[in-house]
C-alpha cells in the first residue's frame, strides 16, 4: 500500500531562460540554457538541479542500506552525479552516471551497497526503464544486470 510521505512544490516561469521558485522559497533561482550551449553565467539549469537531487537522494539510500546492515558510512563518503542532456532524432533525453566513493569499505562491499541503494533510491526507481543510469565505484563502471533495473522499492 502506497503511503505518501512528502510533496514538494515549485513553479517555473520562462522555461530554460526563466526562473524557478519552490513553495518554501528556499529554491529561488534564475534558469538558463547551459553556458556551454549559449546560456548565461550565474544561472542554473534543469540538468544541474536534477544531478544535485539525484546525488543527494542516492547518498541517503546508501545511508539506509548501511544502517540496515549495522554499518556506518564514512562522513566523507561522496556521490557524484553527472546528468547528460542529449538529442536523438527530433527528441531529447537524459542519462546519468552515479560515481560512489564510500571511503571505508572494500570494493566488493561497496559494489553490493551501491547495487542495493540503486534498488531503493526514489530517483533510481523513478527513472528505471526510462533513462540510462550508469553506476560507478571510484570511477570504475559496475556491470548492471537487467534484473537490477527492474522492480520497485517495496521488493527489497
Amino acid at each position: 500500500m502506497k503511503k505518501n510521505l512528502y510533496t514538494a512544490d515549485a513553479s517555473a516561469v520562462g522555461g530554460r531562460s526563466g526562473h524557478v521558485r519552490s513553495a518554501t522559497g528556499i529554491i529561488d533561482l534564475d534558469m538558463s540554457v547551459p553556458e556551454g550551449l549559449g546560456g548565461k553565467k550565474n544561472a542554473t539549469n534543469p540538468e544541474e538541479l536534477f544531478a544535485a537531487g539525484y546525488a543527494s537522494c542516492f547518498q541517503q539510500a546508501l545511508l539506509v542500506i548501511a544502517q540496515r546492515a549495522g554499518d556506518k558510512l564514512d562522513p566523507n563518503t561522496t556521490v557524484q552525479c553527472s546528468v547528460t542532456l542529449f538529442q536523438e532524432g527530433e527528441g531529447y533525453g537524459l542519462s546519468a552516471v552515479l560515481d560512489v566513493d564510500l571511503k571505508a569499505f572494500d570494493q566488493a562491499k561497496t559494489i553490493d551497497m551501491v547495487r542495493q541503494a540503486h534498488k531503493i533510491c526514489p530517483y533510481s526507481v523513478g527513472t528505471r526503464g526510462n533513462m540510462e543510469v550508469e553506476l560507478k565505484v571510484k570511477g570504475e563502471a559496475i556491470p548492471v544486470q537487467a534484473e537490477e533495473n527492474a522492480g520497485v522499492a517495496e521488493k527489497n
